[in-house]
């Protein structure tokens, strides 16, 4: 094995949490604190307040990004600049939070997944668009029923990395009661000086949030306040283009072969490739694996462009009676 091609990304270490706090919020609520938090508190203690911090052992670590997520050429270079600085210094990988614009479908959520696994640093997804009220992200007084800690909280605390890739899919459908910003927290947490700072209103204890690496997607910045953008670099996805779209369309296809035992052979057909490239990259993904079925339903071990076709001609039952 060539040696030049093995990334092992190193490991430090820093304090999340201070047991000194932990242990002084039991002390200070006594028995007024809900059992719940009081486990919560207990398994703090138990995991300790130090978690490593992934460093980066060289910034080409993110060049396989370039062929699975070609489209995100401008993001990549970005995040590697900041990694370069990151190897050159011994120090964890840092930067400025990151909003990804751009039409549904163009791989957005799966770039920020495979950003993470290039990076080694974990992964942590939170849906936006189901999110009524900020204490999702930042937690709710214990005093409230049923209250439980944030997204950040729970990661910090029970995550084995303090700087996981935190995903925020489609920031501008987050929506619910105005008087509980589900956006507020982010004022914060995407501030690296206050975000050293960060306290759960569930765990009410000093976090440090800072080391956390912020991706968010979005479809339309119209719906997203000017005072988060201004926290964030914002860069508009394309659309892949033809030999983008063809190149995902291949590699889709030799994902899902070498994870099956399906018997197709290890490299695709031109012609079904190019049939499929004429789709965004998510809609690629649920057209191949029709084109697999319908495959196999026709006793075949390879793929042909009319199998990509949902609606191929075969026996039917009418549902009625």
């Amino acid at each position: 094995m060539d040696a030049t091609g093995i990334h092992i990304p190193l490991a430090d270490a820093r304090e999340i949490y201070r047991l000194e706090d932990v242990d002084r919020a039991m002390e200070e609520n006594g028995g007024a604190h809900n059992e719940a938090l009081t486990a919560f508190y207990e398994r703090m203690r138990h995991l300790g307040g130090t978690r490593f911090v992934v460093k980066p052992s060289r910034a080409e670590m993110l060049d396989p990004l370039y062929d699975s997520c070609p489209n995100f050429g401008e993001v990549i270079d970005d995040i590697k600049r900041a990694m370069a600085l990151a190897v050159s210094g011994n120090e964890p990988l840092s930067f400025t939070p990151v909003l990804l614009l751009g039409e549904p479908g163009i791989g957005k959520t799966h770039f920020a997944r495979q950003l993470a696994e290039a990076m080694c640093t974990g992964y942590q997804f939170v849906s936006m668009s189901s999110l009524t009220a900020g204490w999702v992200l930042s937690g709710a007084s214990s005093q409230w029923q049923h209250a439980k800690p944030g997204k950040v909280a729970q990661t910090l605390v029970g995550g084995e990395v303090a700087n996981p890739v935190m995903v925020l899919d489609e920031v501008d459908k987050a929506g619910g009661d105005s008087r509980y910003d589900p956006l507020g927290a982010l004022y914060e947490l995407l501030e690296h000086d206050t975000a050293r700072r960060f306290r759960d209103e569930y765990v009410d204890i000093e976090m440090d949030a800072s080391h956390i690496l912020w991706v968010s997607t979005a479809n339309d910045a119209r719906n997203i306040p000017e005072p988060l953008l201004n926290r964030m670099n914002v860069f508009e996805v394309p659309r892949p283009d033809a030999d983008e779209s063809f190149q995902i369309a291949c590699r889709l296809y030799r994902e899902a072969v070498l994870s099956h035992d399906w018997g197709f052979p290890p490299e695709p057909p031109a012609t079904v490739m190019d049939k499929l490239a004429a789709l965004p990259p998510r809609s690629q993904r649920r057209a191949l694996m029709t084109a697999f079925g319908n495959a196999k339903l026709a006793g075949r071990d390879t793929l042909q462009a009319e199998d990509l076709d949902s609606r191929r001609d075969s026996p039917r039952r009418k549902i009625g009676f």
